[in-house]
């Protein structure tokens, strides 16, 4: 399936949609090469410089790769741009499920692998929090800067795990547990955060209890999680 002709405004962009379309449409399969530069420029009716910036657009989004003196190939035909509109879409519950998964896997492996730099950390954001709502009142006070402390909490335990992916996968997702926690904190039928849940996180991975951990993130999500399926229930 040849690749339609680029306009002649935003070309680069132009290129860039063309060749992502054809890559999640399956044009190409996941190690496929390729047509050369000069090939793809011919199709597209584009100079070289214009699919040259195309590529290498696709490649730093992760779904091509260049090695020297052999071509350009496909490593994904997923576009990760995609999936984060997905995320962003995604219902609070969505989010609260993912954020379980991830999260009660990041406190395991945090159990093993903390350091006392990561420890003080996690009881900072939360005695920022705490302080914030003692000086607010319960359910009161700046909500964004409530909702900052409490991810500052969780992506101090992601980095405790000490786990590369773990941690750009939760960098990427952060926006949306964010978004999420303000949404929640500003509906009134939700419950507040509740702080002898995070402690009770944070003593189990200070004793370096793995399962204990788990436990203790997963309880921490359970009652949000149970609150929002029970108000889509009555809807």
């Amino acid at each position: 399936m040849a690749l339609h002709a680029a306009g002649r405004q935003s070309l680069v962009d132009t290129v860039v949609e063309q060749l992502r379309a054809q890559l999640t449409s399956g044009e190409w399969a996941v190690g496929d090469r390729l047509p050369t530069e000069h090939a793809l420029a011919e199709t597209l009716q584009v100079g070289r410089n214009t699919v040259r910036e195309a590529v290498r657009v696709l490649v730093h989004s992760g779904m091509l790769r260049s090695r020297q003196g052999e071509g350009t190939f496909v490593v994904s035909v997923t576009d990760p741009a995609s999936a984060l509109r997905a995320v962003q879409r995604s219902s609070i519950r969505d989010v609260l499920e993912l954020r379980t998964a991830l999260e009660a896997e990041a406190a395991r492996l945090a159990a093993l692998r903390r350091e006392p730099a990561d420890l003080e950390r996690m009881r900072s954001s939360l005695d920022a929090q705490l302080l914030l709502r003692q000086e607010n009142g319960p359910g009161a006070g700046d909500t964004e800067l409530y909702a900052d402390h409490d991810v500052a909490f969780h992506r101090a335990i992601v980095d405790a795990a000490r786990n590369t992916a773990l941690t750009a996968l939760y960098d990427w997702f952060a926006a949306s547990v964010r978004e999420a926690l303000v949404a929640s904190l500003a509906d009134r039928e939700m419950a507040r955060v509740n702080h002898a849940d995070h402690r009770a996180l944070l003593d189990a991975i200070a004793c370096g209890d793995p399962a204990a951990a788990e436990a203790a993130s997963r309880a921490l999500l359970e009652r949000p999680l149970r609150q929002v399926e029970e108000l889509l229930a009555d809807d």
